[in-house]
């Protein structure tokens, strides 16, 4: 169930009935229905993302300037699952199914470090920091995620899981001199361990695309709890 109740022009507030969140959504139709741009992810800790947002500024100095859209504090996350647009009255079903997931996956840690690109840094697109789970528990939690949301119809992502945080994006139509004295340089890149992040929940997160970058606003929340 779905409680409606009026706010600004344009916008409307949603709550779920769990009493997990109150916020203001900004309206898109598409196809006759409101929906909104959503995704699964791990947020991780500010101490860390200003350790992440130090080594994106190192990078900088040695990168053509015009080469790379540089992710900002607030949009680095882990993310488990993309879901693309999503209507609103799936975001009540979402947030039951991230809940049981929740109570199936106990608290684990994660370590993030080491410099990686995808496809790789002969070829880069995506610039990243890598993430480490000697546990098991993400990977399992990952694929958990998967399951239950391709009941309801999300599609399962079909190349493996590379738990990753994004640092860059090579722009669309960067030019391929550019791109291979980027790699060139890519290629000479270390980053070491940077630390460990203690992860005891996972979040439905809204994503906001804007001329100045996308705006994230977190949806619910579900804690990692095992009940014996």
């Amino acid at each position: 169930m779905v409680m409606w109740r009026p706010a600004n022009p344009g916008r409307q507030s949603y709550a779920t009935t769990s009493g997990i969140c109150l916020i203001l959504l900004v309206l898109i139709i598409q196809n006759g229905l409101i929906v909104v741009r959503a995704f699964v992810a791990i947020e991780i800790p500010v101490e860390m993302r200003h350790q992440l947002v130090e080594q994106i500024t190192r990078l900088k100095q040695y990168t053509p300037s015009t080469t790379v859209r540089w992710v900002r504090l607030e949009g680095i996350h882990l993310t488990l699952k993309f879901l693309g647009d999503v209507s609103l009255d799936k975001l009540d079903q979402i947030t039951v199914l991230l809940e049981e997931v929740g109570l199936r996956h106990t608290p684990f840690r994660i370590d993030i470090g080491q410099f990686g690109c995808f496809p790789s840094p002969r070829r880069p697109r995506v610039l990243w920091v890598g993430v480490e789970d000697s546990s098991g528990v993400l990977k399992s939690l990952q694929a958990d995620l998967e399951g239950v949301l391709s009941q309801i119809g999300f599609k399962r992502e079909t190349r493996p899981f590379h738990p990753h945080l994004t640092l860059g994006r090579v722009k669309r139509g960067a030019h391929n001199s550019t791109v291979r004295s980027l790699s060139a340089i890519l290629e000479e890149v270390t980053i070491g361990d940077l630390g460990q992040v203690n992860v005891d929940e996972i979040c439905l997160i809204r994503s906001d695309l804007k001329p100045t970058g996308a705006l994230y606003t977190r949806i619910a929340m579900a804690k990692l709890e095992v009940i014996r």
